[in-house]
């Protein structure tokens, strides 16, 4: 198997998975400051647990990183590559969907009804959204290096 940016057990992997993790946190984060109405629609609640389950995944693969890089080794067993491809995969859709709906939502309350003229909460819903969408892209980044090498094995 081939050596890619991002591959499991290198350092760039785990920048990877750390940024996955910290843009997670911060949707959350920003979601969570503005605790006045963010429940009262569906969209961001998935928003919330989507990056929940991101987080998850994120710290996990990124400590298996860590570990690797201090035991100087590469995780390229087929078989765990594919887990990582499925949970890679799975996550990025999930992730996409959440930031795709919340962004609707915003888009909503923005544009079309005009909330956001008298509610301060928007920026920090804005906020969110643009870091779950950040996870995203990191998440479809290592997706996409995860199918590669599993293509390359």
């Amino acid at each position: 198997m081939k050596d890619f940016a991002g591959t499991p057990g290198t350092l760039t992997g785990l920048i990877l998975r750390m940024s996955q993790c910290l843009f997670a946190a911060a949707s959350i984060a920003s979601m969570a400051s503005a605790a006045k109405s963010f429940f009262s629609f569906t969209a961001f609640c998935y928003l919330i647990a989507s990056m929940g389950i991101q987080i998850i995944w994120s710290l996990g693969l990124a400590f298996m990183d860590a570990y690797a890089l201090v035991k100087k080794k590469v995780f390229l067993n087929p078989s765990l590559v594919s887990l990582f491809v499925v949970g890679d995969w799975v996550t990025a859709t999930l992730t996409l969907a959440a930031a795709s709906s919340s962004a609707g939502i915003v888009v909503l309350l923005d544009r079309d009804l005009g909330v956001c003229i008298t509610e301060h909460d928007c920026p920090k819903y804005q906020m969110a959204v643009a870091f779950a969408f950040l996870s995203w892209g990191m998440t479809a980044i290592s997706a996409v290096v995860m199918f590669w090498i599993l293509g390359a094995g």
